[in-house]
């Protein structure tokens, strides 16, 4: 084992930050040699040339939870296939959901002290089974079929056949006769629906989830935030300060020079929005909590909450539908910090290292 892998398993965010602070464009030696950069040339090209730059082969193949479907795929059937998927999933797509999303997320907001991970699992939790399936599939199959993603590594990485089996068993029973203005009913006629359904649903858990609780807890010490109008941007820094993607990545299919570093074919290549996010050089005063950043705009290709290109997060309208609605509850009452905390931990996504304890009282 290198040191780099033994790094990689128990700090990666501490490696990278590391190595960022030496050269834009470093290599790693994990299980196999990776290139890693985190610049807005270097994530252009990576994110940029489909082509070039593929998915077979990436970190998405190592978890069952993500090898499979349009996130899984390359051109030319990786574009066909967004075409296909794009309008369920765009903000007109899922416009009939919003108020539904809101009943759900009133129907979970919280009352006196709470714990923010435990609450924003439950209640994006619900807000999918409602967004997707109008409620119709068992609450108690969704949380373990989610539960092995808020487990360390490797448990996400595990094949579960059996469970697997029983999730797109029952989403397969729902497609037999979805609910209308469901995901679930305007995704029924599109082939392979069930699979889509099943990573769509595992993509969307717990980073809308960790998005979440660390929102909450944000709000909670900026009271001048508590305001519906400024959720928009309070989600977006916190989508900056902790992106649940804090990893990427593609295989190099020819020799390339990308951002001015030579390129093997066969290279494990790697893009970083944690890296790209926390660049003083892109953000300043890159490590605090300042929504009002984003009255100035945001640099191109310095912002990758959910990926960019023709790759962008399928999902990226509903969870911002998901996370304004369950945080309107954190601006509808008085919410205040008792203990926790919020440092990132990376395991497949992003996670606080926790518990995040509040107290919400109603006004």
């Amino acid at each position: 084992m290198t040191w780099d892998l033994w790094r990689w398993v128990r700090d990666p965010i501490g490696l990278l930050r590391e190595r960022a602070a030496t050269a834009p464009v470093f290599g790693l030696t994990l299980w196999r040699r990776a290139v890693v950069g985190y610049r807005p040339e270097w994530n252009r090209a990576i994110l940029g040339d489909t082509a070039t730059f593929r998915a077979a082969g990436s970190l998405s193949g190592l978890t069952p939870y993500l090898a499979g479907g349009v996130v899984h795929s390359d051109p030319p059937e990786h574009d066909a296939r967004r075409r296909e998927l794009n309008p369920h999933f765009h903000n007109r797509g899922i416009a009939t959901l919003v108020k539904r999303l809101d009943e759900v997320a009133a129907d979970h907001a919280p009352q006196g002290p709470f714990e923010a991970l435990e609450w924003a699992g439950t209640v994006v939790r619900r807000m999918l089974n409602a967004a997707f399936f109008q409620g119709q599939v068992s609450d108690d199959l969704l949380r373990r079929y989610f539960e092995p993603l808020h487990r360390p590594l490797p448990q996400p990485l595990l094949p579960r056949p059996v469970l697997f089996g029983r999730m797109e068993n029952a989403i397969a029973a729902v497609l037999q006769d979805p609910p209308a203005d469901t995901l679930a009913w305007s995704l029924a006629p599109v082939s392979g629906a069930v699979e889509e359904i099943r990573v769509a649903l595992a993509a969307g858990y717990d980073t809308t989830a960790h998005t979440l609780a660390w929102a909450a807890w944000h709000l909670a010490a900026a009271p001048a935030w508590r305001r519906e109008e400024g959720l928009p941007a309070v989600i977006d820094e916190t989508l900056r300060l902790y992106p649940a993607g804090w990893i990427g990545s593609r295989v190099c299919a020819r020799d390339v020079v990308v951002a001015g570093t030579p390129v093997r074919a066969g290279s494990l290549v790697l893009y970083s929005p944690f890296l790209t996010h926390h660049d003083p050089d892109l953000w300043p005063d890159a490590d605090v909590f300042r929504p009002d950043r984003f009255a100035e705009g945001r640099p191109a290709w310095g912002f990758l909450p959910f990926s960019a290109g023709r790759r962008t997060c399928l999902g990226a309208h509903l969870a911002r539908a998901m996370l304004r609605a369950a945080l309107m509850s954190c601006v509808e009452g008085a919410l205040e910090r008792r203990g926790g905390d919020p440092t990132p931990r990376a395991s497949l996504t992003l996670r606080p290292a926790g518990p995040l304890l509040l107290t919400r009282t109603a006004r």
